[in-house]
């Protein structure tokens, strides 16, 4: 009797969460301002729906064949999670070509200024001319000034859509030379491009000691894999011990070892972003939105 209701608790877990997940990834949401728990609703928000029925219906495929209800809750988690764990790092590909764009961006208006261009001509001249990866965001940015929004107020909305604390701190520059004319911006802008060029080769060379750890990681979770599926296959009598309730849960601690190994890769994984300076609030973000209208108001 024990044993039907540790198997009808883990599979009705199992079921009920793939549910839950699908729908949740199906359904649209709003956008919302990042709070405490932006980590669990970003995490949400990339397991998706069809990640959510592959880990489900690998759950049931595994449950269906070896009869173990924890070998199931193990592989549904294991089919919704390994693709991210093991995968390529496309976060932080992103960041560092959004870093090029961005050295790259201010030595074009670096370029741009030392021809005698006013600030305002130099973003408009290099908008459409940016690397890909800002183009829509200078693209943007252009538009912005070109409807005659004040240009302080167009930098901050961009900084706020790239969200980017690298970007804060050119466009913090920009701001101060359009509103307190700074002087020698063009020399700023190279100090700040050579900058962020050397936290991206040192973030290059940190992505590049953390792949081999992945490389190592993926060839021992293949490994177990391989050997595992072939025990259930060609050799069910030698995992026979792990079909009573005592077998489970030592299943069940292998599983935790495996997956606080994976979390603890995923969190080495991570980097710790600098605070933004230029962010703002949403009260802030919809005051900036609706100057353009407001100064073609006034000026008529």
């Amino acid at each position: 009797m024990t044993t039907t209701m540790l198997y009808a608790v883990v599979f009705g877990a199992a079921a009920g969460g793939g549910l839950w997940l699908s729908v949740h990834g199906a359904l649209p949401h709003e956008h919302r301002v990042p709070g405490p728990s932006v980590a669990w609703r970003s995490w949400a928000a990339r397991f998706g729906w069809r990640r959510g029925c592959a880990a489900l219906l690998s759950g049931l495929a595994v449950g269906a064949v070896t009869g173990w209800p924890v070998g199931a809750l193990l592989a549904a988690v294991a089919a919704g999670c390994l693709p991210q764990l093991l995968g390529r790092n496309k976060a932080a590909q992103a960041r560092t070509e959004r870093l090029e764009a961005v050295a790259v961006w201010a030595e074009m208006l670096r370029d741009t200024l030392s021809a005698a261009a006013g600030l305002e001509q130099a973003i408009l001249a290099t908008a459409q001319l940016a690397p890909p990866a800002l183009r829509p965001h200078t693209t943007a940015l252009g538009g912005r000034i070109e409807r005659g929004q004040p240009l302080g107020a167009s930098l901050r909305i961009f900084a706020d859509e790239v969200a980017d604390p690298v970007v804060d701190t050119v466009v913090a520059a920009l701001v101060m030379a359009a509103e307190r004319q700074a002087r020698k911006l063009a020399d700023l802008l190279g100090s700040l491009a050579t900058s962020t060029r050397e936290q991206m080769a040192m973030r290059l060379r940190i992505d590049a000691g953390r792949a081999r750890v992945r490389t190592s990681v993926r060839v021992i979770t293949a490994t177990t894999l391989a050997m595992a599926t072939g025990l259930v296959l060609l050799n069910r009598p030698y995992l026979q011990p792990f079909s009573g309730l005592q077998g489970q849960l030592v299943l069940g601690l292998v599983g935790a070892l495996f997956t606080a190994g994976f979390a603890w890769l995923l969190k080495v994984a991570q980097f710790t972003e600098e605070p933004r300076i230029l962010a703002l609030t949403p009260t802030e973000a919809a005051g900036l939105a609706v100057m353009p209208a407001q100064g073609k108001a006034g000026g008529t």
